[in-house]
């Protein structure tokens, strides 16, 4: 077959393989249109577990996907480490497979989380470059993470949570990893251990953020490994937008918005994987209704453990309708973000919500739950400030809390602080993605990269 009847066309041809969650899915195919749209041919692989639907990526997207033999229930558990190295496992050689037979692959870029699939392009003289979707902060404890167990910090104790780490200012042992479980903790730090193994050995690493908010935490990472590496975020306004979602969204919520005064309304959504136990869920909803101000909230599928209908109870429902509440089960959150009637975000803190977030200027209300969530919070509200946590992850959310959060936010002085250093990131941040700017330097470095014997 000549080169110019492979899948590229005769354009170099780069293989992207997401982790199947939401939210790794999302960032790698935003960079898998934004190298697209420079010249470059895109395949991605994904496994059969949460394969997206062809119909809805370009369509001179490739699609292959392969199998992974990991139990639904597995995939479906809260406990991602397991899972994570099942998939590794399983994986390694339906992707060896795959690479092998293609013809004239540039480069594999793959989650982080993927180190056998890396390592097997490795072996077979393929550049490999990993993805970390999450921030330059968390990467840098997986780093450290064998330096945190020697020196103490880690497994967590009650008595150490608010210990400062040291080594890695901002951040206090809690923000370090919740588990308690000696097994899962394990194979969390088994997992850990070959997730920075595969980055040190790979050509490269991509990084899903930027300078103008982690512009220390880059210049570290690449200080502490030999690599280029390549701050390219955020993903999702560099590219043509892709419609990667699992979930249905419900689009009628921007009209509802636009019936909403600016500024006014309080969107609420707490990630696409974490759950909540069904007292957190009520006490949330009697927050937002005593907060007397008009919100946008998200309860999709399995948001409460053990339900997958998340259904608040009838009454409590009316109650909301009738104080100006809209409930959906997914909703389009970058275009939610962007509408002017939304004052302020109660998230989990998750990577994607806290860039979209940023790059939109809304103040945040933190309720990180646990994984990057924890670390991400610290940085919103002790290094950024440009927003505030309701608690702490271990301790239980009620309705006062929330009703508190947000009277904080919207009603006092200190919400309107947050604004306005809101407003200065944002603009900071809208400078560094401009043409010419940090990352749009950082996108051409890698596209080079990847194009280059």
């Amino acid at each position: 077959m000549r080169p110019s009847d492979g899948p590229g066309g005769g354009r170099p041809l780069v293989v992207l393989f997401p982790l199947p969650y939401q939210g790794h899915i999302n960032p790698m195919l935003r960079l898998a249109a934004a190298l697209h749209a420079r010249g470059l041919a895109i395949t991605v692989v994904h496994t059969e577990t949460r394969a997206p639907d062809r119909q809805k990526l370009p369509a001179d997207f490739d699609l292959v996907t392969i199998r992974d033999g990991v139990a639904p229930e597995l995939a479906e558990s809260d406990d991602v480490a397991p899972f994570v190295l099942a998939l590794n496992r399983s994986c390694a050689a339906p992707f060896r497979d795959y690479l092998a037979g293609a013809r004239d692959v540039a480069c594999v870029v793959a989650d982080v989380d993927w180190f056998a699939p890396l390592g097997v392009a490795r072996e077979l003289g393929v550049k490999a470059l990993p993805l970390m979707t999450s921030s330059a902060a968390k990467f840098r404890v997986y780093m450290a993470f064998p330096v945190l167990e020697e020196k103490g910090y880690l497994p967590i104790r009650e008595s150490n949570l608010d210990t400062t780490v040291k080594e890695l200012p901002p951040l206090l042992v809690r923000d370090l990893h919740h588990e308690k479980d000696e097994t899962r903790y394990r194979a969390y730090a088994h997992l850990l251990s070959n997730m920075v193994s595969g980055v040190r050995q790979s050509s490269g690493l991509i990084l899903n953020t930027l300078d103008a908010i982690e512009e220390v935490d880059i210049a570290n990472i690449y200080k502490d490994i030999s690599i280029p590496v390549f701050a390219i975020g955020p993903l999702h306004i560099l590219s043509p937008s892709v419609d990667s979602s699992l979930l249905l969204q419900d689009r009628s919520c921007l009209q509802w918005l636009d019936a909403q005064p600016p500024g006014s309304v309080i969107y609420v959504s707490l990630g696409s994987l974490m759950s909540i136990d069904a007292h957190e869920l009520t006490e949330i909803a009697w927050g937002l209704v005593a907060s007397r101000r008009p919100f946008l909230w998200v309860i999709r599928p399995g948001l409460v453990r053990g339900c997958e209908a998340s259904e608040l109870p009838i009454e409590l429902q009316e109650e909301i309708v009738r104080d100006r509440g809209r409930m959906v089960s997914w909703a389009p959150q970058q275009e939610v973000l962007k509408h002017p009637a939304v004052g302020a975000f109660l998230t989990h803190c998750g990577w994607n919500s806290t860039l979209e977030s940023i790059l939109e200027g809304v103040p945040m209300i933190c309720r990180p739950l646990g994984g990057d969530q924890l670390c991400n919070a610290r940085y919103v509200c002790e290094v950024w400030k440009v927003g505030f946590r309701v608690v702490e992850v271990e301790n239980q959310l009620t309705r006062g809390d929330v009703q508190v959060a947000i009277e904080k936010m919207m009603g006092q002085k200190e919400g309107d602080e947050i604004r306005e250093r809101m407003r200065d990131l944002r603009n900071a941040a809208a400078k560094c993605t401009s043409k010419g700017g940090p990352t749009d330097v950082s996108l051409q470095r890698l596209v080079g990269f990847i194009v280059s014997p």
